[in-house]
C-alpha cells in the first residue's frame, strides 16, 4: 500500500471509488471541485500496486471558536472501494491526513463512522441543527423597518463582512468561514435567493419537491432584522405549508416565535481534532474575565507534538499553552478528550466518559473557559 498526493490522472479512479461510495453524485461539479483540491495538493490516495483504492480531501476554512477565527481542514470525500474495506484502509487514509494539513490548528469533519476517526484522535463536537416550522407561523414576524435587499454574487464581499462581524460580536463557536469565492458561486445559482441587510443576511429556496421552503442561512444582529428576514421567507405561506431551516441551536428564532408547543428537529453530528495544541489555544477567543494557570498532561500517539506537560494560561480574553516540566495536580486528557474539551464539553461529562482523568480543582474554571455550544450552518 502506497499513501500519496492524488495525480490528476487519477481523476477518473476517483470518481469510480466515490461513486461506488456514495453513490450518483453531480460528476461535473465533483470533477471542477476535486480538480482545484488536486491542484492545491489537498487529496491524498491511496494504492495498491498502482491501482487507487481509497482517496480523501480537506478543505482550508476559518472556524469560530468565542468569537475568534481559527484555521481548520475541512475534512471530506473519505471513500475506500467496496471490496477493500475492512483491512484499516481508512484509518491509514484518515492518519494521513493528518499528516497533511500539517501548519492547521484544527480539523473537522462529519462522520459517515465515528470509530474510524476516534482511532486518531475525534470526537464529537457539534452539529448542524435542523428546524421545520410552519411557514405561517414566520409570515408574522415583522416588526419594524428594516431595510432589506437582494443579493448576488457581486455582493459576495459585504456578505462575509457581514458574516464576520456577526460571528465575532456574538463569541459564536463552530461556524466556518467559506470565503467570498464560495459565496460568489452559491449567488450565481438561480435556486438559491438571497437578501441582505445591514446587520444580516438570508440565503433560502424551494425544497426539491417544491412544497415547502429551505433556509440555508439566516443570521442577524438585531431582533427587527431577524423578524424582518424570517417574515420574508413566511411570507411564501400561500403556497408553501412549512420551513426546513438550519440554524443555530439557540438560534433567535426560537424566541421570536409565538408558538413552540411543537418542534421538529434534526442533528447532523460532526468531530473535532485539534492538531497542535499551543497554536489551538493561542488562536481561539476566551471569557475575558477568566485569569487562571492550569496544569495538563496530554497524550497524542498520532501527534506528538501535542503530548507532554502543559501549563494552560488563560487571561484577558487570551489563552496559552506552554510546556510544563511537572505534571503533578495535573488534568490528563487524550487527544479526543483534548478535542471534546475544545468544544465546551464540560469536565464532568468528559470524566464520566473516560476521556479526562487527574486532578479535577480547575474543573469548574474550564468549564467556563471552553463552554459553548458549537454548531455549524455548513455541510462540506
Amino acid at each position: 500500500m502506497d499513501i500519496r498526493a492524488l495525480a490528476p490522472e487519477d481523476l477518473a479512479a476517483a470518481y469510480d471509488v466515490n461513486l461506488r461510495a456514495f453513490g450518483p453524485t453531480d460528476q461535473a461539479g465533483w470533477l471542477r471541485r476535486t480538480r482545484t483540491a488536486v491542484r492545491e495538493g489537498r487529496v491524498l490516495g491511496i494504492y495498491d500496486g498502482g491501482r487507487l483504492v481509497a482517496s480523501g480531501r480537506y478543505h482550508r476554512f476559518e472556524q469560530w471558536w468565542h468569537g475568534r477565527p481559527v484555521p481548520m481542514g475541512g475534512v471530506a470525500g473519505v471513500v475506500v472501494a467496496p471490496e477493500e474495506r475492512g483491512r484499516g484502509i481508512g484509518r491509514r487514509l484518515a492518519r494521513g491526513l493528518l499528516d497533511s494539513m500539517d501548519g492547521l490548528p484544527l480539523t473537522a469533519l462529519y462522520p459517515a463512522t465515528a470509530p474510524v476517526y476516534r482511532s486518531v484522535g475525534y470526537e464529537h463536537a457539534g452539529a448542524q441543527h435542523f428546524v421545520t416550522v410552519p411557514t405561517e407561523a414566520l409570515r408574522t414576524l415583522a416588526a419594524g423597518p428594516v431595510k432589506v435587499r437582494r443579493a448576488g454574487p457581486e455582493d459576495a464581499p459585504e456578505i462575509v463582512g457581514v458574516l464576520r462581524r456577526l460571528h465575532a460580536e456574538a463569541r459564536d463557536d463552530g461556524p466556518i468561514d467559506r470565503g467570498e469565492d464560495w459565496f460568489r458561486d452559491r449567488l450565481d445559482r438561480d435556486d438559491v435567493f438571497a437578501y441582505l441587510a445591514e446587520d444580516g443576511f438570508l440565503a433560502y429556496g424551494w425544497s426539491t419537491d417544491a412544497r415547502g421552503l429551505v433556509v440555508h442561512r439566516c443570521v442577524a444582529g438585531s431582533a427587527d432584522t431577524a423578524r424582518a428576514l424570517w417574515a420574508l421567507v413566511g411570507s411564501g405561506s400561500s403556497v408553501a405549508r412549512s420551513v426546513y431551516a438550519c440554524v443555530a441551536p439557540d438560534d433567535p428564532l426560537f424566541w421570536l416565535l409565538r408558538d413552540r408547543s411543537h418542534e421538529e428537529v434534526k442533528r447532523v453530528s460532526w468531530m473535532l481534532r485539534v492538531l497542535d495544541a499551543p497554536a489551538a489555544v493561542a488562536a481561539r477567543g476566551f471569557p475575558g474575565g477568566v485569569s487562571a494557570e492550569i496544569p495538563l498532561e496530554i497524550t497524542d500517539e498520532a501527534r506528538p507534538g501535542n503530548a507532554g506537560t502543559w501549563r494552560l494560561t488563560l487571561d484577558g480574553g487570551r489563552g496559552a499553552l506552554t510546556p510544563a516540566g511537572d505534571g503533578r495536580d495535573a488534568v490528563r486528557l487524550s487527544a479526543r478528550g483534548l478535542a471534546a474539551l475544545y468544544a465546551g464539553a464540560p469536565m464532568s461529562r468528559l470524566r464520566r466518559s473516560g476521556l479526562a482523568e487527574g486532578d479535577a480543582s480547575a474543573d469548574a474554571i474550564l468549564d467556563v473557559a471552553f463552554g459553548g455550544t458549537p454548531y455549524m450552518l455548513d455541510y462540506f
